[in-house]
C-alpha cells in the first residue's frame, strides 16, 4: 500500500508561484518549493518527478485560471454572437496585478527555451483564435480587436510599458469598436527587393 498524500497539490503549485515571483522560474528548483511549502523534496516528488513538470503545472493551473474568468466573463454577454472576443476584453479592461506580471516574466524564460512547454500555451491561443473566428458576427475585425488586445497586454505582461489608467481605458473600449468592424481585404504589400540591414 502506498504512503497516502498529506500535501495538496494547489499547496505545491502556490509554493512554485512563490519561488518563481522570487527567483525567477530558471532558479526554481524543487528543494527550493519544499522549503517554500513547508514540506519534504519527497512531497514534492509525489507529484512532480521534475522541474519541467512543475513548472507546466503551474502554467497549466495559470491557463485554466485565465480560462474560468474569461468563461464567467462571457456568460454576462449571454447569447450574443460576439461573446468569445467581448468576454476577452471584459477580462482584460482589468489591469495586470503585480503578482501576474511577475510570475509570467518568470515563467517565460523557461517558456522561451522549452518547445515542450510552449504547447499548452499554443494550444490555448489556437483554441481561443479559432473560438473568435467561428462565434463572432465579423471574424475579420474581432480577430483585430484579438491581436490588438494581445499586443495591448503582451507590453503589459514584460513590464515594456504602462497606460495611464484613462489612457487604457481609451484603448479597451476602441479594440472593442474593432469587434463591429468588416474590414476590406487589403493588396498584399509589394515586395521590395533592397536589403536594409547590415
Amino acid at each position: 500500500m502506498g504512503r497516502k498524500r498529506t500535501i495538496e497539490p494547489d499547496a505545491v503549485l502556490d509554493a512554485a508561484e512563490q519561488v518563481v515571483m522570487r527567483d525567477g522560474a530558471a532558479r526554481l528548483t524543487l528543494d527550493a518549493v519544499a522549503c517554500a511549502a513547508g514540506i519534504s523534496k519527497a512531497s514534492v516528488l509525489y507529484d512532480y518527478k521534475t522541474k519541467q513538470a512543475l513548472i507546466k503545472a503551474v502554467l497549466e493551473r495559470r491557463l485554466a485560471a485565465h480560462r474560468t474568468c474569461e468563461s464567467e466573463a462571457a456568460k454576462e454577454f449571454g447569447e450574443e454572437a460576439d461573446a468569445a472576443i467581448r468576454a476577452r476584453i471584459s477580462v482584460a479592461s482589468h489591469s495586470l496585478t503585480d503578482e501576474d506580471r511577475a510570475i509570467a516574466l518568470g515563467l517565460l524564460a523557461s517558456l522561451a527555451q522549452d518547445a515542450d512547454l510552449r504547447k499548452p500555451v499554443a494550444l490555448a491561443y489556437r483554441e481561443r483564435i479559432a473560438e473568435v473566428e467561428e462565434t463572432s458576427r465579423k471574424p475579420r475585425g474581432a480577430l483585430l480587436a484579438f491581436l490588438a488586445l494581445e499586443g495591448l497586454m503582451s507590453l503589459e505582461w514584460l513590464g515594456l510599458h504602462t497606460w495611464a489608467p484613462e489612457e487604457r481605458a481609451r484603448f479597451i473600449a476602441e479594440i472593442g469598436w474593432l469587434v463591429d468592424q468588416d474590414p476590406a481585404p487589403a493588396s498584399p504589400p509589394e515586395r521590395s527587393t533592397t536589403c536594409t540591414g547590415n
